[in-house]
């Protein structure tokens, strides 16, 4: 096997891993985007509650303790959604930066197996050519010496 094959089939391994690695990447923005905005539907039914109570007229004591107690529990609701949101975003940043790794070893990889395609290619053209050379010196010498026998 040459070593141009043997260096394509650790290529064709990153250029997996790297794909792999573009997927997980895509799923955790995914994540990162539904995180998102799942924290402004969160925030949105905060903003209209506090408008939809505000609104109405006289209340009640309890009423008021009521409507404390369930902001405070959006509130809670609200920065644990967005310790999701940072979480998933900082995740996605480490896989980004993992495929960019595996993006560029798998670039560099292919580029020194196309150099050794290259002089693979280059010596073997090179044979040709001897091969060819001393093919036609023979057939020369060949047709010089049946030239002077007859």
């Amino acid at each position: 096997m040459k070593k141009s094959q043997r260096i394509q089939t650790i290529v064709d391994i990153k250029a997996q891993q790297e794909s792999n690695a573009l997927k997980a990447l895509g799923e955790q923005q995914n994540k990162a985007q539904a995180a998102k905005l799942q924290l402004e539907h969160l925030q949105r039914y905060r903003q209209e509650y506090l408008e939809q109570y505000s609104g109405n007229g006289v209340k009640r004591v309890q009423s008021l303790v009521d409507f404390r107690a369930f902001i405070v529990q959006l509130d809670v609701a609200i920065i644990g959604q967005e310790n999701i949101v940072q979480q998933a975003e900082m995740e996605a940043l480490r896989q980004r930066k993992c495929w960019e790794n595996l993006h560029h070893n798998t670039k560099n990889l292919q580029k020194v197996c196309d150099g050794l395609v290259a002089a693979e290619s280059k010596i073997a053209n090179k044979r040709e050519q001897v091969e060819s050379d001393d093919r036609a010196s023979r057939m020369s010498f060949n047709n010089s010496v049946g030239m002077e026998n007859a």
